[in-house]
């Protein structure tokens, strides 16, 4: 089927395994630049009952087989998948209205999160198929009692309704973390857009990567699904406030106390530092980023500026900046190559800017830009929803109310004056709750005063200056290891922010119970829990043979005054407590001359290491390292090292074995806990061929 085709087509949901058409021929939706019909879109006759039943019963167990690292490994080729496919996605995507440029942060910046967050769960996250939450916390003196919090996939759907400016990284970016966790999805996109998210699905399903019932599309109304979610469901919302406070306070919702996550309407400042003055590199730096925030994807970004902070006495200059900029913005058809601006997704939302715009015109007068007259250099006027960059200027901010309750979801913004870091901070503050403030400044109490005044209203704040020019993603780019949200009328949600948000699809839980029985559940050893001493030293065995609870105990080790001295003059570390009797009695933690922590480290390795060539490839690292009693001359070490976690790396040859390593003295007290963590081969076949 070309879905490309010049006559409009039917769109289809995906659910329960098939492609189904509504049971009408739909509203028509058309091309932002031409006019043209572009697809018809229809969800009736649809038993929304079964497709939640049936991502519940068919794609979550399915999900749930698989490990951490296996869904990472599906992600990554998914995302693999659809880059090879991405010129299919970018040729129909001019008909939403978006340039090449704004195409490629909706198609490359979806598939890069997918592959970011690929890459996440298998570097930070076990190939296990639940996830330990904080440490082992004892409940009793003994060890026999003690609890763990560990986090499993729900059982439910999540449901994402996704919003019309980013019909790929809007669905992507959400998937991303839902599939990650073990937990199926519906998606559902707004209807002016959902052409391009539905061919995206149509791709995504031809690949076979994705198990049966892991991901379903409703393209049209979802009709009575949000009737039927329960408690293991969770239900995402992007678009406006009005309506996410509906579907909010949705029945079910409430009853079932249902997760949901909301990104609403955001009025995002950014903020031009006292210092930043008319010449200033953070000056002209502020003018481009102000400008191409009002002008990508036509200013319909949640994240765009929408108020312009900036010190009173470089107004002036800044509205004339804004100004001669945004008169150059080549308006016209998405599709030409010349084109820097393309029209609003449809006449309808422009009409709804322009409804704003005379809102805001209450407290604002218009510097910049005719928002009844577009001028376009290609496209359709009459038919295309263009409309030129709008500017305007509020010079009693103060005394405002619309400037900072009223977004115009455009290329529209509005310069706000101020006089002092107190008063930026206020009025930034007005908004009640943004996804992102930037601040442009090189000074830093300048910075720091903004920072510390914007972050309990925001989800992120960036800094801009002259060094990070270059480098910086920007004030508008959500990241995938970033969180991306706000407090307040931004939604009070949270998505991205790297494995925080896989944790938003899994239920915490503390298990409690005997440490044998913890640490079957959790799949780690934890003190009090079964260990094995055999004659095979750890060390000697591969992935394949070691298990959880092997332990060594050590044989033991002198600490002299002669390796305290040698030690200090080897590496140069000769602070006082190592080599001055009378000083280190003074200090309140010593009676007299220690030992160095890291010779007690180094004399531990010592004791536990076993030489030979074998299944331990390296030693990469220690964590959690406490000393906890100081180590005299005389003392002697013995160490205690038990397997804790076996982690394979799927695709690989080895995997991260994690060693509980316990260093006593001749009295049994712990002088130093820490984890070694070790690269070990999952079986001796390498040393065989070596041999």
């Amino acid at each position: 089927m070309n879905v490309l085709a010049k006559q409009p087509r039917r769109l289809e949901s995906y659910v329960c395994g098939q492609w189904v058409a509504g049971a009408r021929e739909g509203v028509p939706l058309l091309d932002a630049s031409t006019g043209a019909p572009v697809a018809f879109i229809d969800s009736s006759g649809i038993d929304f009952k079964a497709i939640l039943a049936y991502g519940r019963d068919r794609g979550g167990p399915a999900l749930r087989r698989l490990s951490f690292h296996e869904r990472a490994a599906m992600l990554k080729a998914l995302g693999q998948a659809l880059m090879e496919r991405k010129e299919e996605f970018y040729a129909l995507s001019t008909a939403t209205g978006a340039t090449r440029a704004d195409s490629w942060v909706d198609i490359e910046g979806g598939i890069g999160t997918l592959l970011s967050y690929a890459s996440k769960g298998r570097r930070e996250l076990p190939n296990t198929r639940l996830l330990l939450d904080g440490d082992l916390e004892h409940l009793s003196k003994d060890s026999s009692f003690s609890a763990q919090h560990i986090l499993t996939p729900l059982q439910g759907v999540a449901v994402h309704i996704n919003a019309f400016n980013f019909p790929c990284w809007g669905m992507l970016e959400k998937l991303a973390p839902t599939l990650l966790a073990g937990v199926p999805a519906i998606v559902k996109p707004a209807s002016q857009t959902a052409y391009l998210t539905e061919l995206m699905v149509r791709r995504i399903i031809e690949t076979g990567i994705l198990p049966e019932g892991v991901l379903q599309l409703v393209s049209g109304s979802v009709g009575d699904l949000l009737d039927h979610v329960d408690g293991q469901d969770v239900v995402t919302f992007t678009g406006s406030a009005a309506t996410g406070q509906k579907l909010k306070t949705h029945k079910a919702i409430i009853e079932n106390s249902v997760r949901f996550t909301m990104e609403a309407d955001s009025l995002n400042a950014a903020v031009l530092g006292l210092d930043a003055a008319p010449g200033t590199e953070e000056f002209e730096l502020f003018v481009k980023e102000v400008a191409r925030e009002m002008t990508v994807k036509a200013g319909q970004k949640c994240t765009a500026i929408r108020r312009v902070i900036a010190p009173r006495q470089f107004s002036e200059d800044l509205v004339k900046s804004l100004r001669d900029r945004l008169e150059r913005t080549i308006v016209g058809n998405a599709s030409e190559e010349a084109t820097r601006m393309g029209p609003l997704a449809s006449l309808a939302q422009r009409e709804e800017v322009r409804a704003r715009i005379r809102d805001l015109a209450q407290d604002a007068e218009i510097v910049a830009g005719d928002p009844d007259n577009p001028r376009i250099a290609s496209g359709d006027a009459q038919a295309g929803a263009f409309l030129n960059p709008v500017l305007l200027y509020c010079d009693r901010p103060m005394a405002a109310k619309a400037v900072h309750d009223v977004e115009a979801f455009g290329p529209v913004s509005t310069i706000v004056p101020y006089e002092t870091a107190e008063e930026a901070v206020a009025l930034a503050r007005r908004g009640k709750g943004s996804l992102v403030a930037s601040v442009f400044t090189n000074d830093k109490v300048f910075a720091e005063e903004l920072v510390l005044g914007l972050a309990p209203f925001h989800g992120r704040v960036m800094i801009g200056n002259r060094v990070s020019a270059k480098s910086s993603t920007g004030h508008g780019s959500p990241l995938p290891m970033l969180v991306h949200g706000g407090p307040g009328r931004a939604g009070g949600g949270e998505e991205l922010g790297g494995i925080r948000s896989v944790k938003h699809y899994m239920q915490r839980t503390a298990i409690q119970g005997a440490p044998a029985l913890l640490s079957a559940v959790a799949g780690r050893w934890m003190p009090g829990a079964d260990i094995r001493n055999d004659s095979v030293h750890p060390f000697r065995k591969s992935l394949a043979e070691l298990k959880i609870g092997d332990q060594l105990v050590t044989a033991t080790r002198m600490v002299t005054l002669e390796d305290i001295e040698h030690f200090a003059h080897f590496t140069g570390d000769t602070f006082y407590a190592h080599m001055d009797e009378a000083a280190a009695k003074a200090n309140p933690f010593f009676d007299g001359r220690v030992a160095h922590g890291y010779l007690i480290v180094s004399f531990a390795a010592g004791l536990f290491v076993d030489p030979a060539p074998g299944p331990v490839l390296a030693n990469y690292g220690v964590d959690n390292l406490r000393f906890l009693t100081p180590v005299n001359p005389g003392d002697t070490l013995q160490v205690q090292l038990t397997c804790k976690d076996i982690n394979p790396r799927e695709n690989a040859e080895h995997g991260e074995v994690r060693w509980d390593c316990q260093v006593t003295n001749q009295n049994g007290a712990v002088v130093a806990q820490y984890d070694v963590l070790t690269m070990v081969a999952k079986t001796n076949s390498w040393l065989e061929s070596a041999a």
